[in-house]
């Protein structure tokens, strides 16, 4: 059964690995020379494809482990395993330098109409880490209404990345680049837990310990 535990800790486990925060300066150098009208378009557009791409997982990704014959305990290892990385990545601030870098390469590739889709949907909002943990929070949230109040908890964190990403001139300003690094490296230390707790869960439920 889902507890208020579980649920906020979804919700943390989201929050930490979409990191909204960090996702408004990458947001504020792909749209550089927009409005703000055509910015909220952006966003709007990027959140909403981000977050139906992590519900698809969230809905058919354990049929699809099933399927190809890859037990939630084994993905749960792989799962911390991955997150752990990223956890590494934000505490030695090498995941921003390169989000940076797919960003910059894809605005001068791509035309402006496509940026909400890649890079910003795909992969920096729905990028491997959250797919992972939306995929490992699914195997909490297996019964119907659970998967519901999953979908939901999705939808709560996306708005908190499209808000990051509305105030992200005002957020850049008072963070700073001190802030910015602080608030990534505490996130990451976070994270590290929580991909830790995830690959002993993932060993308990491989092993039936």
């Amino acid at each position: 059964m889902v507890t208020i535990d579980t649920i906020l800790n979804a919700l943390t486990t989201l929050l930490v690995t979409l990191d909204p925060p960090g996702l408004a300066p990458l947001f504020l150098g792909l749209t550089v020379g927009m409005d703000a009208a055509q910015r909220r378009h952006v966003a709007m557009l990027g959140t909403v494809t981000a977050f139906g791409i992590l519900a698809g997982f969230a809905l058919v990704g354990a049929q699809l482990l099933g399927f190809l014959g890859i037990s939630m305990g084994a993905f749960r290892i792989a799962g911390g395993i991955l997150l752990f990385w990223i956890a590494f990545e934000m505490i030695f601030e090498r995941r921003n330098d390169r989000k940076e870098k797919t960003s910059e390469v894809a605005v001068t590739v791509d035309h402006i109409r496509n940026i909400a889709i890649f890079p910003l949907a795909l992969p920096l909002i729905a990028g491997p880490g959250a797919i992972s943990a939306t995929v490992l929070l699914a195997g909490s949230f297996s019964a119907p209404l659970d998967r519901a109040i999953l979908i939901g908890v999705l939808a709560l964190a996306m708005l908190a990345v499209f808000g990051a990403m509305m105030i992200a001139p005002a957020l850049d300003r008072f963070l700073g680049v001190t802030g910015r690094a602080l608030l990534t490296r505490l996130l990451g230390v976070i994270l590290a837990a929580l991909s830790v707790q995830f690959a002993v869960d993932g060993i308990r439920s491989a092993f039936n310990l």
